[in-house]
């Protein structure tokens, strides 16, 4: 009876020494599962904001390089604006300078001379301003009449400042030699020549 009762305890103690030793494995085995899913959901993590980093510095760089670009494409436009604004000064300048030299009665005369015999020039007028108009008209008469222009009309008109229109057909059409219309048409001419310059030297 004691023999059996003896094989009753360390059954009871080899029993409960399992189960234990059991139950102490899951547990490892639900911590270790668990370590696992932490490591991975961190790697995950980590990767996650890595690749939000790479992102977001791919945006910066290439914000940052628009914004180099974009304010070199500003600085080149100011820079051709700022050279036409100096052309057109400069050409207006010469053509102010030009109209109040004593050739500018020559020039008038020339342009009339080119345009007596065109089919359309029926009637011809030389519109100038007053001032103009004042100081050179005993020489332009004396000049066209000795050139054989007779017939050509000298008119005044103050609505620009410095050159002279050539009127024809009762002033149906006018073709402007203005200080300002000529400025605009040499700087008109000379900007895109001076961009294409400026392009070649970029």
């Amino acid at each position: 009876m004691e023999i059996q009762l003896q094989e009753l305890i360390e059954q009871i103690k080899k029993d409960g020494v399992e189960a234990a030793e059991n139950q102490a494995e899951a547990i490892l085995e639900s911590a270790k599962a668990e370590a696992e899913k932490i490591i991975s959901d961190a790697r995950a993590q980590a990767d996650k904001i890595m690749l939000n980093a790479k992102t977001e510095n791919e945006r910066m760089v290439k914000s940052s390089e628009d914004a180099i670009r974009q304010a070199g494409r500003n600085l080149l436009i100011s820079f051709r604006e700022s050279v036409a604004r100096e052309l057109k000064a400069i050409v207006g300048e010469n053509i102010s300078s030009m109209y109040s030299s004593d050739a500018f009665a020559k020039l008038i005369v020339n342009a009339v001379e080119s345009w007596i015999g065109k089919p359309e020039a029926d009637d011809i007028s030389v519109v100038l301003n007053s001032a103009d108009l004042k100081k050179l008209e005993e020489a332009l008469l004396a000049e066209l009449k000795a050139r054989m222009l007779g017939g050509v009309t000298l008119k005044a008109n103050d609505n620009f400042d410095g050159g002279f229109r050539i009127a024809v057909n009762n002033g149906g059409a006018y073709y402007d030699y203005s200080a300002e219309a000529v400025t605009d048409m040499l700087s008109n001419y000379l900007s895109p020549r001076v961009a294409a310059l400026m392009k070649e030297a970029e």
